[in-house]
């Protein structure tokens, strides 16, 4: 790893200002034979940010008299978070919540009994929590008819977007962007006009390999409904196209129109459109913040300020625009409900009872507003009820890795159509049901394939789906290595859905 990992005082001392270790003050000053606060160790991706001093200090006096804990939160780099968490669950290390997703471990960890089932505890200690998530996301995110984990969202769709130099395409005369065919047009401009300027990068790390150039865009797919597995569930080799319940094998599909995404990657990367270090950058951000990139994926609608104000200190007059290709037309697009992030309480776990009574006070909307936003009128002011403007990026912890809920969650003040585009995933009968919706894949039949095939796919993926590889030279070496084992998981992935739509339709 090239960063340290820490357990860092993140709300170190809620009952004990001095800080994380050692005896304190506050120790010194307890009355003899009171109790000790519980101490919470909680693991999330990330690093700890600005400003956390200020929020603390809040946090503390709101939890004072309320509940007796100590929290200590473990930041782990993005990129390292999923072999980190995986080994420290597998390890035993004592850990009370753990951020965990479909698209890192979710399932496996399930199936390997690491997490706790929080139906019971939920009913006891959770009531805010329970109530803050309507039951279309409760019962949609269910593994064997139980609750594992609690699910973080406030949409049934994922806002994304392309980020772009708003003021490199008005010095070029470009017009506002509506299509996917002009951004890749504007891409070629600045190949050719500003040579300073690399035009496109995309994730080239397999923690994101959705990110990639060519599985990007399926995203914006409304036509082709291609989506992933739950067997694979951040790979497109398995995808499932329109809403028909059936397995597509990449291998086998040679039409398919993520093919033909990978081939018009394998287009930029050769032209020089695409970073020609794609796979070598650890955060593919990065160089657009800085100013070294001028498009490049992101996981949003709308440009955050603080991202705003990285690109200023590097590029004097650069300016971020969210450039999106979604279609906010009611029932096109398909929703399963599920959640792509979750919070969980490890088995191990000596304070279960506690991890669930500081979530519920977390998920109250005044302490929501504390730990999403920062402090009011220092970080961020209310616009109307539900929106929200930034006045101070020195605190940005985001929600969706511990506390996010669509009751609470405001949207950021910005455009009018960004703002509606926000408004428009919040809602559930916008979307067409998914006609897999509440399936889960057990893998445990082929967890030894799965484990297989990850190795090779490591090696495949985001070479191919950035351009970095020839797909015509690739795909009969990757096949030959890695074919069979796919056959095998999507074989039984296909069984467990038909069982499971026979069972629905009973």
């Amino acid at each position: 790893m090239n960063r340290t990992l820490r357990w860092g005082c993140l709300f170190a001392a809620l009952l004990l200002p001095a800080g994380c270790g050692g005896s304190s003050a506050s120790d010194a000053g307890r009355p003899a034979g009171a109790s000790s606060p519980v101490t919470l160790r909680i693991m999330l991706p990330g690093d700890q940010v600005a400003d956390y001093d200020l929020v603390l200090k809040e946090a503390q006096r709101r939890l004072a008299g309320t509940l007796d804990v100590r929290l200590e939160i473990k930041f782990v780099p993005w990129n390292d978070f999923g072999r980190v968490s995986q080994v420290a669950l597998a390890s035993g290390e004592e850990i009370d919540l753990v951020f965990d997703a479909p698209w890192l471990h979710l399932s496996e960890m399930i199936s390997s009994g690491y997490y706790e089932p929080l139906d019971v505890l939920l009913e006891k200690y959770g009531e805010t929590i329970l109530a803050k998530r309507p039951r279309t996301m409760w019962e949609a995110n269910r593994y064997g008819g139980k609750i594992m984990a609690i699910p973080l969202g406030v949409s049934y769709a994922m806002g994304h977007s392309y980020f772009v130099r708003k003021d490199l395409r008005e010095k070029l005369g470009v017009p506002p962007i509506q299509s996917y065919e002009e951004l890749i047009r504007f891409a070629y401009l600045l190949k050719e006009k500003e040579p300073g300027i690399v035009p496109l990068i995309a994730a080239g790390n397999t923690s994101q390999q959705l990110y990639s150039q060519a599985a990007f865009r399926h995203y914006d797919d409304a036509g082709n409904q291609i989506r992933p597995t739950q067997a694979l569930g951040s790979s497109l080799m398995l995808y499932y196209q329109h809403n028909d319940g059936r397995v597509r094998n990449l291998f086998h599909e040679k039409n398919s129109p993520v093919r033909e995404w990978i081939r018009e990657a394998r287009r930029l990367y050769v032209d020089g459109v695409m970073h020609q270090n794609v796979l070598g950058i650890k955060d593919f951000q990065d160089p657009g913040f800085s100013g070294e990139v001028a498009i490049f994926p992101a996981g949003s609608f709308s440009v955050a300020e603080g991202s705003r104000e990285k690109l200023k200190q590097h590029a004097a007059g650069g300016e971020l625009e969210s450039v999106t290709f979604y279609r906010d037309v009611p029932r096109v697009n398909l929703s399963n409900f599920a959640q792509w992030n979750f919070i969980a309480v490890p088995v191990t776990s000596k304070h279960k009872e506690e991890a669930i009574q500081f979530l519920n006070w977390a998920n109250e909307k005044d302490n929501y507003d504390l730990l999403a936003y920062g402090l009011p009128g220092v970080h961020w002011e209310p616009v109307g009820t539900d929106r929200y403007r930034t006045l101070k990026s020195g605190y940005q912890q985001y929600p969706y890795v511990w506390l996010w809920n669509p009751a609470d969650d405001r949207i950021p003040a910005t455009d009018a159509r960004t703002e509606a585009l926000d408004r428009f995933i919040r809602q559930a009968d916008h979307f067409a049901p998914d006609i897999l919706t509440g399936f889960q894949f057990d893998g445990t039949p082929v967890q030894n394939e799965l484990n297989a095939y990850a190795r090779i796919e490591a090696e495949y993926y985001t070479p191919l789906f950035n351009g970095v590889l020839d797909p015509e030279e690739t795909w009969p070496r990757f096949e030959a290595e890695a074919g069979a084992l796919l056959e095998t998981i999507g074989s039984e992935l296909q069984r467990q859905i038909d069982e499971f739509l026979r069972n629905k339709r009973r």
